[in-house]
């Protein structure tokens, strides 16, 4: 790795490599950065002699402390070869190029440096061909999408050794920019803890809810066709916060006009308040989701479309008195085959979110939000009549305009992702405020402000003065109906035979090389990375293997040394894939009607 005071020498050469290992941010840093001889006026030699950049103000970056001081506690002392860094803020390369000599090659660094100024003279300065060739060092543009990606792909990291994350004391002098993507990183850093700790608890239990709502969810028909199907109506959201009795008069006025939804657990309360929603939704996953039937009123709901994500309990789907739709969801069977056209929609693990989500897909205009509070107000989380109205417990506070709201991470959590899909999907968001949490980018009005956000009808059989239409949801309705089509019914040829032999060659070589593994170290790897791509090679089944993927790539990847017990752990893993392999031909490769049987 060489560093020259030339701040354009690598610059060329970096730029290749970045366009051919990360074209996204190359993109980025092609539109925005400025001319490179520009540049130069802003370097200067600091009070350490050292190459520093000057600020509006005259300051160095690093007048207060050189960089060897800056940068000498960020290397980890514990599982570095598994680890991996977020940096957030390049300068001139230093705290990359200390990391680079001071963490084994195995170690990875990413980099968000939100200034292109920054990150033009930072790659102009020092060769980081390798490195970025390799895959250990990945700079990442200043946008959301592309840092979600980035971080995601640091699963393996997470799993097996550490996540850190490093703010550049020096370079947040520069502006507020990186003091907000520090904020961004860590909040991902906290949502891939949750979701990686969901997937290896709940994983099996999701994709087996799938295969078992796989034949059923066929017959109950297929969303693509709903795309845009509001074609700009609005609609409301409505939570079973403690403010949805306040705001209930104001969204009955809606009906006919606007089209209601909720959760499928928030239907009691919706009885109870007068309101009876289009459309349900359920992405709850869990046992206690079917508690719902404890309060539901059959008859009532018998008239509320049910869409039901296919990972929810089978059970839940089969008691639903109403009309019931599938939605397929990110990390499910449909991950990786749907087609282009086919909806397969991020849940993100909180229904009011994913309502959002699914409606600006639905091309919904204006969105009211009606109790969605988001914490407690008083003693009370949830309207009456949910299944949790009685539960009071909360771990923190969020803002709320009248002062903090307790609340809990889940709650916190979704909220942060609903602000996040408001501000990058430019939605049109009014809150009907009841004292909960506040919601960034979500107008805030009362309830009794809504008539003049949405006005009504011009008469009693008159058409909506919206939409010229006496039924605007007229249409939606019969698209509706027309989605409910039963799909055709595929069979699937058996992956038994094919897995179950490949699977015994692997587990033979291995058993011969673990009778010396200190000798046959590097083999043992090289196999064992051929049965991790075999595992990922059959898009139908990656879903449902992605605990078992992710043991055999601790195999590789969290081991310093291999002995027995390793070998002990590959036999109980490729026991479970066969058992998995064989779940799916029992549901995929046989005919519908002698599953039933």
């Amino acid at each position: 790795m060489h560093c020259d005071m030339n701040h354009t020498q690598f610059l060329a050469e970096n730029t290749k490599a970045l366009a051919a290992a990360q074209p996204k941010v190359a993109a980025w840093l092609a539109e925005n950065a400025p001319a490179p001889e520009t540049l130069a006026a802003r370097l200067r030699l600091n009070r350490w002699n050292m190459l520093d950049i000057e600020l509006e103000d005259g300051r160095r970056l690093f007048d207060a402390f050189p960089p060897l001081f800056a940068y000498r506690s960020w290397p980890p002392t514990e599982q570095a070869e598994r680890s991996a860094t977020i940096i957030v803020g390049a300068n001139l390369g230093y705290g990359i190029n200390h990391m680079l000599e001071n963490t084994p090659p195995r170690h990875r660094l990413l980099v968000v440096e939100p200034d292109p100024a920054m990150l033009t003279l930072c790659i102009g300065m020092t060769d980081y061909r390798p490195f970025i060739e390799s895959g250990r060092l990945t700079f990442v543009a200043p946008q959301f999408d592309a840092l979600v990606a980035a971080v995601r792909g640091c699963d393996k990291q997470f799993l097996f050794g550490r996540i850190l994350l490093q703010a550049d004391l020096a370079s947040q002098q520069i502006g507020p920019a990186y003091a907000y993507w520090t904020r961004i990183c860590r909040e991902q850093l906290d949502a891939l803890s949750v979701e990686l700790a969901t997937l290896r608890r709940a994983q099996d239990v999701m994709v087996g809810n799938e295969l078992s709502n796989f034949r059923r969810a066929l017959a109950d028909g297929d969303m693509k066709s709903l795309r845009g199907a509001l074609n700009g109506l609005p609609a409301v959201i409505a939570g079973a916060g403690p403010s949805l009795a306040a705001s209930a008069p104001a969204v009955a006025a809606l009906r006919g006009r606007a089209l209601v939804t909720s959760a499928l657990q928030t239907l009691p309360a919706m009885q109870a308040v007068g309101i009876r929603p289009d459309i349900a939704l359920c992405i709850d996953y869990s046992d206690g989701i079917a508690r719902v039937y404890d309060r539901l009123d059959p008859e009532w709901a018998r008239h509320v479309p049910l869409i039901y994500s296919t990972k929810v309990q089978p059970d839940v789907v089969r008691r639903y008195p109403g009309p019931t739709l599938p939605l397929w969801t990110v990390g499910g069977m449909a991950t990786f085959i749907a087609g282009k056209d086919d909806l397969v929609l991020d849940a993100a693990g909180n229904v009011s979110v994913a309502l959002l989500r699914l409606l600006h897909w639905l091309d919904a205009g204006r969105i009211v939000l009606a109790g969605q509070d988001f914490g407690w107000r008083g003693e009370a989380s949830h309207a009456a009549g949910h299944h949790a109205a009685a539960v009071t417990v909360g771990t923190l506070e969020l803002p709320g305009r009248d002062g903090p709201v307790r609340s809990t991470l889940p709650y916190a959590t979704a909220l942060r992702d609903m602000e996040q899909d408001i501000r990058t999907l430019n939605l049109d968001v009014v809150n009907l405020y009841g004292g909960g949490a506040l919601i960034r980018g979500a107008r805030e009005i009362a309830p009794d402000e809504l008539s003049r956000e949405l006005p009504e009808a011009s008469g009693p059989d008159g058409p909506d003065c919206l939409t010229g239409l006496s039924d605007p949801l007229s249409s939606f309705r019969q698209r509706l109906d027309e989605a409910m089509t039963p799909c055709a019914q595929p069979l699937f040829a058996p992956r038994l035979p094919h897995w179950r032999t490949s699977l015994r060659n692997a587990q033979k070589r291995l058993e011969t090389l673990f009778r010396k593994p200190e000798r046959h170290a590097a083999e043992i790897v090289e196999m064992i990375g051929r049965v991790h791509f075999f595992l990922r090679q059959d898009p139908i089944c990656t879903p449902y293997l992605y605990n078992e993927i992710m043991d055999v790539s601790g195999l590789v990847h969290g081991r310093d040394r291999y002995s027995l017990p390793q070998m002990s752990e590959f036999r109980q893993i490729a026991r479970r894939v066969l058992d998995k392999i064989r779940r799916i031909d029992e549901v995929m490769a046989s005919a519908p009607d002698k599953q039933a049987a």
